[in-house]
């Protein structure tokens, strides 16, 4: 089933490595299929090393396995809910890369320093509030406290980012990851300066509607 869509999650995991998002096995991609509604997202414990596209497990909104030999992620049910409260989310990710993952670690959002930040996010990127994982709870702070941004920072733990697609949410991690590493040395260099509410709100209007090929 929905082997395109697999094909797809697979290629977005091998993403996370390629950019030093990930090691071993913490972390994981999803993706919502828009005219089923099934889910595929990374086995749970599997290395990326050692994935296929046929690997990925197909799941309902319910958590129930529709298709797959593997048991799925232990981030699953942070995906579902996520999935549940925002229809305009059809991708997924979740990684511990290091320098935003250390900004989780001091419970503290990433300022918005930078150009390219306000381009892909619009402003800073929150932080959220310390939940265990393999619940729901998780999902929830996601949901609550993500605003308008496609990444957030959950405290102690890691990086949960969102997007149209698989692929837009992959790209907001690499851009999460980018964005935290340069403005950690920035901040060691001396205090960052602020990017006014107004400009960075142009910024982003201009990298959502202007830039690229239409």
């Amino acid at each position: 089933m929905l082997e395109q869509l697999r094909q797809q999650v697979y290629d977005m995991h091998m993403e996370l490595p390629r950019y030093n998002l990930v090691v071993w096995t913490m972390g994981n991609v999803s993706a919502r299929d828009p005219e089923t509604g099934l889910i595929v997202i990374k086995p749970s414990g599997v290395r990326f090393e050692d994935l296929h596209p046929e690997d990925m497990v197909i799941i309902d909104m319910d958590a129930n396995v529709v298709e797959g030999k593997y048991k799925y992620s232990s981030d699953t049910l942070t995906h579902l809910y996520v999935y549940r409260h925002r229809p305009d989310v059809n991708g997924v990710v979740h990684t511990h890369s290091t320098f935003a993952t250390a900004f989780a670690a001091v419970g503290k959002p990433i300022p918005c320093f930078l150009t390219g930040m306000a381009d892909e996010f619009g402003g800073p990127i929150p932080v959220g509030g310390f939940s265990l994982i393999g619940g729901i709870e998780i999902g929830k702070v996601i949901v609550e406290s993500i605003g308008s941004s496609k990444a957030i920072l959950m405290q102690n733990h890691g990086v949960f980012t969102i997007g149209k697609t698989a692929k837009d949410a992959v790209k907001a991690a690499v851009m999460a990851e980018d964005a935290a590493r340069t403005s950690y040395y920035a901040m060691q260099l001396g205090t960052p300066l602020p990017i006014s509410a107004e400009n960075v709100a142009s910024l982003y209007d201009r990298y959502s509607n202007v830039y690229g090929q239409h």
